[in-house]
């Protein structure tokens, strides 16, 4: 994002200069910065209606706006985003010295529902990853690897489509990846997952054009790096191709990742590590999933359970 793109997320000088330390200190991504620009714009807007600079607003301007979205019926997730972006916002302008409280401290997120993550049982999992074999669209070699590679090493969309070539190691066993806040971590990929890289490196080669070479593993049939609203669209043709009964998406292979390794036993901090997760909150969720896939295995395998009810006495 160039610097003259601020001023378009941001009409408030020193809500642009916070937007421009998250770009150049914390290195956040243009959909976060477009998401905190975004929110912000919305409370300079709800500051110019009852005339008030946002950066001397008190709590209970802030509470009126939080009250207003709800009120027109915004979702909870997005309110306590919203939140969330001026705690951002407040808490930098007291680390700058150019506030002495903080309005938001004593205010608390909406209530929301907890919603278990879309994921793909092993076997689920193992039939979508086939479908470039079967489905014959698109370029079957690299899109089995976009999803191998999701799924064994639980990456998101955007750390996949910048994944580059030099970055995975010689042996085809792992990589380093740059993540949110522009932390690296390893990944790992499956014995599956090598077999299917080795098939579609040859063919990534000999596709990038000498004239725009390009370091991504993953590049279009013109030899150009994908972009993420393109995998994204890839493996929405193979979602529709697919007979599950469930939406599936980029997201839905990370999910899978940490679902089966929580599943089989696997330390939920070593998995926040896998993942890249900053909270161990954020992973914790995943041990939530497990208690289902308890209830699953329960109802699919003991006497009692749902598949054995054929019918309710009257």
């Amino acid at each position: 994002m160039m610097n003259s793109d601020f001023a378009n997320l941001a009409r408030t000088e020193k809500i642009r200069d916070y937007l421009v330390y998250l770009r150049s200190v914390r290195g956040v991504s243009d959909r976060t910065l477009q998401a905190y620009g975004s929110d912000l714009r919305r409370f300079e807007d709800y500051c110019e209606n009852i005339s008030l600079d946002p950066v001397k607003a008190g709590a209970a301007e802030v509470r009126g706006f939080i009250g207003d979205l709800s009120f027109d019926g915004i979702a909870s997730v997005s309110v306590n985003r919203a939140l969330s972006s001026l705690r951002g916002f407040y808490h930098w302008l007291m680390v700058s010295e150019l506030r002495k409280d903080d309005p938001t401290e004593l205010l608390r997120n909406l209530r929301t529902a907890r919603n278990l993550p879309v994921f793909l049982w092993e076997e689920e999992m193992a039939g979508f990853a086939d479908l470039p074999d079967t489905a014959h669209i698109l370029w079957p070699p690299r899109d089995k690897a976009i999803i191998m590679v999701m799924y064994s090493a639980g990456l998101r969309i955007s750390e996949v489509v910048s994944l580059e070539a030099d970055a995975i190691e010689k042996d085809l066993r792992g990589a380093r990846v740059v993540g949110k806040g522009n932390k690296e971590r390893r990944i790992f990929f499956s014995e599956e997952c090598r077999t299917v890289l080795a098939e579609w490196l040859p063919y990534r080669n000999s596709t990038i054009p000498a004239e725009h070479p390009t370091n991504k593993l993953f590049i279009s049939r013109k030899g150009r790096a994908l972009s993420v609203s393109g995998l994204r669209w890839i493996i929405a043709q193979y979602a529709g191709q697919s007979v599950l009964p469930k939406k599936v998406h980029p997201h839905a292979f990370r999910h899978s990742f940490a679902t089966h390794l929580v599943n089989s036993g696997c330390d939920v901090r070593v998995v926040q590590e896998l993942l890249g997760h900053a909270s161990l909150s954020t992973t914790q969720r995943y041990t939530h999933v497990d208690i289902e896939g308890l209830k699953r295995v329960y109802s699919e395998s003991h006497p009692h359970g749902d598949r054995h009810i054929v019918g309710k006495e009257q």
